[in-house]
């Protein structure tokens, strides 16, 4: 008969991949967790994990069990959120992820107004690239994510929340501030600091430089938008950002927005979360809350449009 306690161990220590942190994790000794992981190998008659150079790694034995005790540590997590939800229905925690970008300038508000609405729920905020938080809830590291849709998966589910703008910034300096507007071919051999692997706004760009037959001259790649934007005012290269993430400086004329011609650059941004999942009360009630003010035909342009709307909604 499984052993839920060795299979706890296991689990843990499978996320991990850490003896010490895994014990710290479970509140007992390190030799303890050694025992639980072993007893299960011999319960599996199974080599779970491996040692390579003082690293611990997962076998591919491993990795599928690790799959399916995932889902029952999650599982026990949501009876534990329905036990607290039937207790107080304004209990619990919020488990969301987004980009690092909506992580500074777009949660926060949004948040913000949940709280009121929900003052005891407790936020817990991943953030990352937009393939990073779908393959989160896949993991069920997250409840719900905010992000752009950089690949199909049949196992998520992505309900449109907004479009964003993405404009091309560079130093009030740069020789293309002058012109009125520029085209892709423009941005042959000109330097661009990119977005980092795995964001929307960079798999639309990529898009647009394969459709003129482009390849760009990509001099950085980062999720940090500070350094983008230091990068852009010192003219040492041009970027593609949604706009809602330098409006400042580009009503300050730090930045300026290059014109594209005949061309707008927009990206849909979603509220995503796994299929056949029942969203636990606090992801549920911020699903409701954030989609309740968003016009299914036209979608909000922008952060700004999103939190007004929200805000408009919540007074009513």
């Amino acid at each position: 008969m499984l052993n839920l306690n060795q299979l706890r161990a296991f689990y843990e220590m499978a996320r991990t991949l850490n003896f010490s942190v895994a014990a710290e994790r479970l509140c007992v000794t390190q030799p303890a967790v050694s025992k639980q992981v072993k007893c299960f190998e011999e319960f599996c008659d199974l080599r779970l994990f491996v040692k390579k150079r003082k690293k611990v790694f997962l076998t591919d034995e491993g990795k599928k069990v690790f799959i399916y005790a995932a889902k029952i540590f999650e599982l026990e997590r949501q009876v534990e959120e329905v036990i607290i939800g039937l207790k107080n229905l304004r209990h619990g925690s919020l488990r969301i992820g987004t980009t690092k970008t909506y992580a500074r300038w777009f949660i926060p508000p949004l948040l913000s107004i949940f709280q009121i609405k929900c003052p005891n729920v407790i936020i817990e905020l991943d953030e990352g690239s937009s393939s990073d938080m779908c393959r989160s809830l896949t993991e069920f590291k997250n409840s719900l994510v905010i992000v752009a849709k950089t690949e199909n998966d049949p196992d998520i589910t992505f309900t449109p929340l907004m479009v964003e703008e993405v404009v091309l910034i560079a130093s009030p300096n740069h020789t293309f501030s002058e012109k009125g507007f520029i085209n892709f071919y423009n941005l042959i051999d000109t330097p661009i600091i990119m977005k980092e692997l795995g964001s929307g706004t960079r798999k639309l760009i990529e898009k647009h430089f394969l459709k003129w037959n482009i390849k760009p001259n990509i001099v950085a790649q980062t999720s940090n938008m500070d350094f983008i934007k230091q990068m852009v005012k010192q003219n040492k290269g041009l970027s593609f950002v949604v706009r809602g993430a330098v409006e400042q400086e580009l009503a300050d004329g730090q930045l300026v927005a290059i014109s594209i011609e005949k061309t707008t650059l927009l990206l849909e941004i979603y509220v995503a979360y796994l299929n056949e999942y029942e969203l636990p009360y606090a992801a549920q009630s911020f699903f409701e809350f954030v989609i309740s003010s968003t016009n299914r035909k036209q979608l909000p342009l922008g952060m700004k449009a999103v939190i007004s709307g929200i805000r408009e909604q919540e007074s009513k």
